[in-house]
């Protein structure tokens, strides 16, 4: 079973292009209902319809998330399909089931005045200046375009020369999108810019090899970790005076399209600039749109007037 999952694994890179995160957590997923296969007697080529929902309704008992028992549902269903694509199985016993779907959640997000409090604690907190500046970048980047943070760790440095007013980023699925700069983020990338490169040039006179990635690390990935940005960003928090509970790199996301809808930006932009396939799933922000418009309904209809 586990030369069946890594064979559909490999499948879903090369065919579909999954991104790394996705196939790390469909085999984790794959894993779990593969061991509660094992512990009710069962085996893959045996299961049947009534035997995966039954592992649905246990996985709901234990409490996981709407979110996580669907991505488990979705993987169930893709893992039969490719096994009966590829005659392991003569059939395909998950293909009818209907999964918990996805709940539409109002998305955390953060105020103008908190993220101005996180971006300045970037330009003051770190046990360096090239921390600080480093620092300082990432935050004026995420908050200037609303990448996801898998994206801005691993930035390539050359979509960065030239003072560029937009960035060319490479998405979920390999898609590529072009995301605009403001003044104060391409600053701020110039500034480290000039420090990177710097250091660059030490490890080159070292006999070195230099870093393809805007922000390196010595680690195996050569670039900073999404683990070390989220821990990163708990600091700034702290540090900012807002609360680390709220703060995390997806808020910062959720802030960009937040704050842009405020500020009258249209969904299908947004959905452009987040790199979202499908506006249904840019539509969770509509929220914004709604408060916008029932205050506009308020304040100018002659029916809503005081009497």
């Amino acid at each position: 079973m586990p030369r069946r999952i890594q064979t559909f694994l490999e499948a879903q890179a090369a065919e579909l292009d999954a991104a790394e995160n996705t196939r790390l957590a469909y085999a984790r997923d794959l894993r779990d209902f593969t061991e509660w296969l094992e512990r009710k007697a069962l085996d893959f080529d045996s299961a049947q319809r009534a035997d995966i929902e039954a592992y649905l309704i246990d996985c709901d008992a234990l409490g996981l998330a709407q979110s996580t028992r669907a991505r488990r549902l979705s993987a169930i269903k893709q893992l039969y399909r490719f096994a009966f694509e590829e005659g392991w199985r003569a059939d395909n016993p998950a293909i009818q089931i209907k999964g918990p779907g996805r709940a539409k959640r109002l998305p955390k997000t953060l105020s103008v005045d908190e993220v101005d409090r996180l971006i300045g604690a970037a330009q003051t907190a770190g046990s360096s200046r090239d921390d600080r500046l480093r620092n300082t970048c990432l935050m004026e980047i995420l908050y200037a375009t609303g990448m996801r943070v898998s994206e801005l760790v691993s930035l390539p440095v050359a979509a960065a020369r030239g003072d560029p007013r937009m960035l060319l980023v490479r998405g979920k699925g390999g898609k590529e999108r072009m995301v605009p700069l403001s003044p104060s983020a391409r600053d701020a990338l110039t500034t480290w810019l000039a420090r990177r490169d710097g250091k660059d040039a030490e490890r080159m006179a070292k006999r070195l090899p230099a870093s393809k990635f805007l922000f390196p690390s010595h680690g195996k990935q050569g670039h900073l970790t999404r683990h070390r940005f989220y821990t990163l960003i708990k600091e700034l928090a702290v540090e900012g005076g807002v609360s680390p509970a709220k703060v995390t790199p997806h808020t910062l996301r959720h802030a960009f399209a937040t704050h842009l809808l405020a500020g009258g930006a249209d969904l299908r932009s947004i959905q452009t600039l987040l790199g979202h396939a499908d506006v249904s799933t840019t539509e969770i922000y509509t929220h914004v749109l709604d408060a916008r418009l029932r205050e506009l309904v308020l304040e100018h209809h002659p029916l809503a007037k005081d009497h």
